[in-house]
C-alpha cells in the first residue's frame, strides 16, 4: 500500500481501477473482529473515487481510525477506600454506561464454580492452600470480558492492586488494541473514615445497622447503650470496624492504590473525586468525568 504512492495514473480508467485494487488490499487487511470497517472503505470509494491514491489512502485511513475510536470499549477502574461510598456510587456508573461492574473475588467464585479451565488452575491452587497468582487472575478476568455483556465496556472495581498487576492488565488490553479510558478514586481524609466506619453497630440476627453519630438507635439517647431498637438486644460491632483494624486496611490501601494512581496518571486518566461530600455531590462529578 505504501508503494501505491508512486504509481503513475495515465488515464481516468487506470486511476479508478487503481483507487479500487487500494481499497480492496485495505479491507484485506481488516481483521474479522472489526467487521463493517468495508463499509467505511466502500463510502470511501464512492466520494474520493476521483482523488488521486495518495489522497484515497489518507481519507480511507481516516475513516478506520474514526471508526475504530467509535467501537473503543468504555474499561473503567474505580477505587475508594472501605467507607468511600463506592458501594452506592458503582452501581450508578453501571446504569449509565450500561456495562457491568467486575469484582475480582466475584469472578474468581464465579470461573471456579463454571468449571473453565484458568477456574479449574484457581481451584486447585486454592485448595493446596496457595494464593492465586497474578497470571491467573488476568486470566480469568480475559474470560469474563469476552463475554457479551462487556461488549461496550466494564467496570473493575478495586483492580489492578499491585504495579504488576497493572502491567499484566494493560498488555492484556493491548492485544486488542485496548487500554484503560478511565480512573475514577474517591477521596476521603482517613478521619472522616474512620467516624464514617468506628461509628457501625449492626444487630447480629436482623442485620440491622446503626450509626453511632448518624443513626443511632434509640437507646444512645436514653441511656447510652447501644441496644436493638426492635428487641432491645445488644448490637455489635464487626471485627473490621474498629479503629485499630481500620487503620491497618487504610495504610494497606494508600501503600496499593498510590503507585497505580501515579501509574496511569501520565496518560491523563485518572480523576481524583473528593468524596467527602454529600453523595448526590459526588455523583455530579463522577457524571460529569464520564461525559469529559
Amino acid at each position: 500500500i505504501a508503494n501505491a504512492k508512486q504509481l503513475k495514473v495515465t488515464s481516468p480508467i487506470t486511476h479508478r481501477y487503481c483507487c479500487i485494487e487500494l481499497c480492496m488490499s485495505l479491507a484485506a487487511y481488516i481483521d474479522e473482529k472489526k467487521s463493517g470497517l468495508e463499509n467505511a472503505i466502500a463510502h470511501a470509494m464512492g466520494v474520493a473515487i476521483k482523488e488521486r491514491p495518495a489522497n484515497l489512502i489518507m481519507r480511507v485511513g481516516e475513516l478506520l481510525m474514526a471508526s475504530q475510536q467509535a467501537k473503543q470499549r468504555k474499561i473503567l477502574i474505580l477505587f475508594g477506600p472501605p467507607g468511600a461510598g463506592k458501594g452506592s456510587q458503582a452501581p450508578k456508573i453501571v446504569e449509565k454506561l450500561g456495562i457491568p461492574q467486575l469484582s475480582t473475588g466475584d469472578l474468581l467464585r464465579a470461573a471456579v464454580k463454571a468449571g473453565s479451565p484458568v477456574g479449574l488452575q484457581a481451584k486447585a491452587v486454592m485448595e493446596s492452600g496457595g494464593l492465586v497468582s497474578d497470571e491467573l487472575v488476568v486470566g480469568i478476568i480475559s474470560e469474563r470480558i469476552q463475554q457479551d455483556d462487556c461488549t461496550n465496556g466494564f467496570i473493575l472495581d478495586g483492580f489492578p492492586r499491585t504495579l504488576k498487576q497493572a502491567t499484566l492488565l494493560n498488555e492484556l488490553l493491548a492485544k486488542e488494541g485496548e487500554k484503560v479510558t478511565l480512573v475514577v478514586a474517591l477521596i476521603v481524609p482517613d478521619e472522616v473514615l474512620t467516624e464514617r466506619i468506628c461509628g457501625r453497630w449492626i444487630h447480629t440476627a436482623s442485620g440491622r445497622s446503626y450509626h453511632k453519630k448518624f443513626a443511632p438507635p434509640k437507646s444512645l439517647a436514653e441511656d447510652g447503650s447501644m441496644m436493638d431498637d426492635a428487641t432491645g438486644e445488644p448490637l455489635e460491632q464487626r471485627k473490621d470496624d474498629t479503629e485499630e483494624a481500620l487503620k491497618s486496611r487504610l495504610e494497606n490501601y494508600h501503600a496499593q492504590t498510590v503507585p497505580i494512581l501515579e501509574h496511569y496518571e501520565p496518560h491523563g486518566s485518572v480523576r481524583k473525586i473528593d468524596a467527602n461530600r454529600a453523595p448526590e455531590e459526588v455523583w455530579n462529578s463522577i457524571d460529569a468525568a464520564l461525559t469529559a
